[in-house]
């Protein structure tokens, strides 16, 4: 009799716990054949993990703690499925979970977290970008002065939902011996979602590790849903002073569309970058794509884009997990989301 009141007690814990906390395990298998050309070497092909989106392996958790406020982590990895290693930002320093770590707490008031985090500018540009910084035709091979995806050593606060708008602060510690300035990161967005448009407004500001100067980057990003397409436009202002004297600035301008078909969707953008790199000259990226669902976790994809780089201007085609090695790429592969 004891035994089993025991064991019934030790099941009524077990269930509590259960009910809790959730943790759940996720990810992405993502593989493409690549094909770039115009780079300096010449013509590259490749299979490529991660041309839509990056192959990772995640965990993520969330725990009741009453009072309608939750503690919450995620661990994220990057994996590159081609030789069955780790990607995604892994250097000599051992990066292990360089996709996103940080843990934090939810409530009625907003979300606070501290870790290695997305940065509110990439999270405008997604707003933007009709490849979802996927593929031949992803955003980033222009619209990411400084490559500015993710913020190290970070507190964010994310706010709830007012009438439709919401926002992001953050701010990264340059951990710099004998000053709070070198090598910060200053970072927000402010958002409005009301169906079918949403816009998004967003800010990231990084001062340099070594000498005076830093980098101020603007964006606004923006969709509409006219059911029959999703259009996406997208502007930013880049200010880089870091490197000398003289601030290299240059703006950009993207207009795209995802047009959907039963199973089928296609994609494409255009984007001109003026004035880049305190030249005269411009550059411009046209892209084309296409997406088939086979299930919900499945689907297939195609993808072509080219860049005309002007004077000083070498940038190049690359998808959501390379940069790429020349002015022209096609993509083709397969994705599945567990």
């Amino acid at each position: 009799m004891k035994k089993s009141l025991v064991a019934l007690a030790l099941a009524g814990a077990f269930a509590s716990a259960a009910q809790a906390q959730s943790i759940e395990m996720y990810g992405i298998v993502d593989m493409g054949f690549v094909k770039e050309s115009g780079g300096a070497a010449g013509s590259l092909t490749k299979l490529t993990s991660g041309a839509q989106s990056g192959t990772r392996l995640g965990f993520k958790g969330t725990e009741d703690l009453g009072n309608n406020t939750k503690a919450l982590f995620v661990l994220e990895t990057g994996i590159a499925a081609d030789r069955g290693g780790f990607n995604q930002a892994n250097t000599p320093q051992g990066l292990a979970f360089a996709r996103q770590s940080f843990v934090g707490l939810q409530s009625d008031m907003g979300t606070v977290t501290m870790g290695r985090q997305y940065t509110p500018y990439f999270l405008t540009m997604l707003v933007g970008d009709p490849f979802a910084a996927g593929m031949a035709g992803a955003a980033q091979n222009m619209l990411m002065p400084g490559a500015n995806i993710r913020m190290n050593d970070t507190v964010k606060y994310t706010s709830p939902v007012f009438a439709g708008f919401s926002g992001e602060a953050a701010y990264g510690f340059g951990e710099q011996a004998d000053t709070t300035v070198r090598a910060r990161q200053v970072a927000g967005y402010l958002n409005y979602s009301g169906a079918p448009v949403n816009v998004r407004l967003g800010y990231l500001k990084k001062n340099n590790a070594t000498t005076p100067g830093d980098t101020t980057n603007w964006i606004l990003a923006a969709n509409w849903d006219v059911k029959v397409a999703k259009l996406f436009a997208a502007m930013t202002d880049n200010d880089d002073a870091s490197a000398g004297t003289t601030p290299r600035k240059s703006k950009d301008y993207l207009i795209g569309a995802q047009v959907p078909f039963n199973k089928h969707t296609f994609i494409a953008s255009y984007i001109y970058k003026d004035g880049d790199n305190g030249t005269t000259g411009n550059a411009n990226q046209l892209a084309l794509g296409y997406t088939y669902t086979m299930s919900k976790r499945t689907n297939l994809y195609a993808a072509w884009g080219r860049i005309n780089n002007g004077t000083n201007i070498p940038l190049t085609v690359g998808n959501n997990s390379e940069v790429g090695s020349g002015d022209k790429a096609f993509n083709l592969g397969i994705r599945h989301v567990f």
